[in-house]
């Protein structure tokens, strides 16, 4: 085990990404004290019963007093809130962090709520299932996977590899960066294939002349692999839309301009330009396996029939 980087770690939110933090710490002793909330009464309980926490808290204002590292496991609509009601109670030298997949937002509205001598840095952790609430979590769920700090200007530098540290014991990969850049990414690698993918399944289930039954029966892997990702949490992706629709709008954009031109290729029998595209979009895939970031396992590594795993593939 490593030497704890943190005496009281506490976690606000505790869905899939609290938990697997929470199961991630306990793994290398980056903790001594692990401290929670949730909103509700079943989810404390739950999270105490399998071990998530030492002491559960009925407010988040009660869980943050003690603690040296705060981490907002909330979605990223709730930030404000939260922040507005912890700010008051948060010790000198603490560090606050949160693991939403927006950044700009948290930035310029978190940031003025947190009090001088507390350092703020924002972080997103690039790893997740389509699962949710405190027992869907495991300890593997951030091996070799980045996480992205963000940082504001002025930022004590000390905080940011603190953190670095505390990330790289949970097992990610960890970058620094602007958190517009961020923004930007994270919309094209994440939100608008999602935001594809909440369309194509509405897309399928709304056509007249193919019944639902048959949009079931009949899925191919590519369809199935949509559906596992619009089975995502839905108040988590309403968030991220609405605090990131500078970006996704001009990624959408782009998309919409290639998809025009695939949509001409089509449409004129232009079979070079389509084999170059699909050779191309091939080239990445392969670059995103060699990376470590997914396997080349049939089936995406999952068990066999199609069910998803909770865990991510790896090579």
């Amino acid at each position: 085990m490593s030497k704890p980087v943190f005496d009281t770690v506490a976690l606000i939110g505790i869905g899939l990404i609290g938990s697997s933090i929470s199961h991630a710490m306990r793994r290398a002793g980056l903790a001594r004290r692990i401290v929670g909330h949730a909103r509700t009464e079943a989810t404390r309980a739950t999270a105490l019963r399998i071990g998530l926490i030492g002491t559960a808290h009925a407010t988040a204002a009660d869980a943050v007093k003690e603690a040296d590292l705060v981490i907002l496991c909330v979605p990223v609509g709730a930030c404000v809130r939260v922040a507005e009601e912890i700010g008051a109670h948060l010790k000198p030298g603490a560090i606050l962090t949160d693991v939403g997949s927006v950044k700009g937002v948290l930035v310029r509205e978190v940031g003025p709520l947190v009090p001088d001598g507390v350092h703020f840095v924002p972080g997103h952790p690039i790893a997740g299932t389509e699962h949710s609430g405190p027992e869907s979590g495991f300890a593997e769920l951030f091996d070799n996977r980045w996480c992205i700090l963000t940082p504001p200007e002025g930022t004590d530098p000390a905080a940011t590899e603190k953190l670095r540290i505390f990330w790289q014991g949970l097992g990610s990969n960890v970058e620094v960066m602007d958190a517009d850049h961020h923004d930007m990414v994270l919309a094209i690698t994440s939100h608008v294939p999602h935001l594809i993918a909440f369309n194509i399944v509405n897309t399928a289930s709304h056509l007249e002349r193919v019944t639902d039954s048959e949009v079931i029966k009949f899925s191919a892997g590519g369809f199935r692999d949509f559906t596992r990702i619009a089975a995502s949490d839905p108040t988590m992706w309403r968030d991220v839309f609405l605090n990131n629709r500078d970006a996704v709008l001009e990624m959408l954009a782009r998309f919409t301009e290639d998809l025009i031109h695939l949509q001409r290729s089509i449409r004129y029998g232009d079979g070079e330009t389509l084999f170059e595209l699909f050779t191309e979009a091939r080239r990445t895939r392969r670059g995103i396996i060699q990376a470590g970031q997914d396997t080349a396992a049939p089936n995406f590594g999952r068990p066999d029939g199609g069910a998803a795993s909770t865990k991510p593939a790896k090579t």
